[in-house]
């Protein structure tokens, strides 16, 4: 039956550098892949890049003219997840406010993430 929930929603302002990097890239892209890795003094570090087409097992997220695709690996840890982007007098980047998160390291490079605990009756 798959998923009920939806696995990421897409801020305005994610959306919208989203939209930009696939109209600006200099090769045919479908959207960006999400995922996680393990490394960061946290534990877990979140992954973004380019992503010319759609692999097996990839969550699609279309929102507000965007595509973002999950990684299969990482969908239980990005359950419920809103993706922003952040513009400050220092960086501009990709901000996850996930509830899956239980602590960061003080660089926010990395995080500690524990899976989405689903009710059986969503799965």
């Amino acid at each position: 039956m798959g998923l009920s929930l939806k696995v990421m929603n897409l801020s305005d302002a994610a959306a919208n550098r989203v939209r930009q990097i696939v109209e600006g890239s200099s090769t045919p892209i479908v959207g960006i892949r999400v995922g996680v890795k393990n490394g960061g003094c946290a534990g877990m570090a979140y992954t973004i890049e380019a992503a010319e087409a759609v692999r097996p097992g990839d969550e699609i997220v279309t929102e507000k003219g965007a595509t973002v695709l999950v990684d299969p690996k990482a969908v239980l840890f990005l359950l419920g997840t809103e993706m922003d982007f952040k513009t400050d007098k220092l960086a501009s980047q990709f901000v996850f406010n996930n509830p899956n998160q239980t602590s960061a390291c003080g660089c926010g490079e990395s995080v500690q993430l524990e899976p989405a605990k689903l009710d059986p009756a969503h799965t």
